[in-house]
């Protein structure tokens, strides 16, 4: 008789090492702030229906733009997107990684502006 495997969905977790390390540079959070820095890890979607912020995956923020994915104009347009949604100027948000990948690092830089935390 043939033994039954269990799907990869339901398989047992494994059990973490003892005090990982966090898995980026914001630990186990999309976000991170380093000062004035805010340090957000994108799951980007080009070619969307429209521009949007989805709901956190893991430890990234997923991100639709309609803009299409070629030469990095997805990342560019989402860099345009995001930058008055945060109060800041374009060019105060920079892609660290992933300009042509759906897995970005987006450091934006706050000034007098920046969100309370609270």
């Amino acid at each position: 008789m043939a033994s039954k495997q269990r799907p990869k969905a339901l398989a047992k977790p494994q059990t973490p090492a003892k005090a990982s390390a966090p898995r980026n540079s914001t630990g186990d959070s999309f976000f991170g702030w380093d000062g004035d820095v805010l340090v957000l890890n994108v799951l980007g979607k080009p070619a969307a229906a429209k521009d949007a912020i989805g709901k956190p995956k893991g430890t990234q923020l997923k991100i639709s733009v309609t803009a299409a994915p070629k030469d990095g104009k997805a990342t560019d347009h989402m860099v345009r997107f995001l930058a008055p949604l945060f109060g800041v100027a374009v060019a105060d948000i920079t892609v660290v990684f992933g300009q042509e990948n759906v897995n970005k690092q987006l450091p934006a830089v706050f000034t007098d502006t920046a969100p309370s935390s609270d």
